[in-house]
């Protein structure tokens, strides 16, 4: 993402404080990720593309087209992108697919005991997490802790602060979706060519 944030931002002649400024972002922040000292969490680079104006997908891919209505989209096996957090390991699907309804992601999560936390994770929209392999705890703000096993999932409200951790002592598997609320969306008219 880091390399793509830099061309990004370049493009639109802007400086580290000014997306800064546009994102809600610490300016070290920003430098970070454009070196690739820092990997952001949804939260984070949800404020960082909204900031820029641009759809969410155009930080992992900087070639894509919109989803059209009628469209149909498949994503093979191999067909993702990487985002490593220190915490988490996310395969962004469909990245090349710009103005969905949904930002699907197939996660690896560690142990509890293994992850850093410093905050919870919220941003506004709805999320759904299915647990694929595994168990995982999900923490959810002012609430007890749920664990999920294997096929158990959970829909929630994003704005409410969350983190998920493996349950075991194994790493786990989950597919996560988030949804957006429609007045968040970019709707940019021009399309993205590859």
């Amino acid at each position: 993402m880091g390399e793509r944030l830099r061309q990004l931002r370049r493009s639109r002649g802007l400086t580290l404080s000014d997306v800064a400024r546009l994102s809600g972002l610490a300016v070290s922040t920003v430098s970070k990720v454009e070196r690739g000292l820092m990997a952001l969490t949804y939260d984070r680079f949800s404020e960082l593309a909204d900031g820029l104006g641009i759809d969410l997908m155009e930080l992992f891919s900087e070639h894509g087209s919109r989803f059209r209505p009628g469209a149909v989209a498949i994503a093979r096996e191999d067909e993702y992108r990487l985002h490593v957090t220190e915490n988490y390991s996310y395969e962004m699907l469909f990245p090349e697919l710009r103005g969905k309804a949904m930002t699907p992601m197939l996660g690896t999560l560690q142990p509890f005991e293994r992850m850093r936390f410093d905050r919870f994770v919220s941003h506004a929209g709805e999320e759904f997490l299915i647990v694929l392999e595994g168990r995982v705890t999900v923490h959810l703000e002012d609430r007890s802790p749920v664990t999920l096993g294997k096929g158990e999932s959970l829909y929630f409200d994003s704005s409410r602060g969350h983190l998920y951790a493996s349950a075991g002592p194994q790493d786990a598997r989950i597919l996560v979706v988030c949804i957006r609320p429609r007045e968040m969306e970019q709707s940019p008219d021009v399309e993205s060519t590859g």
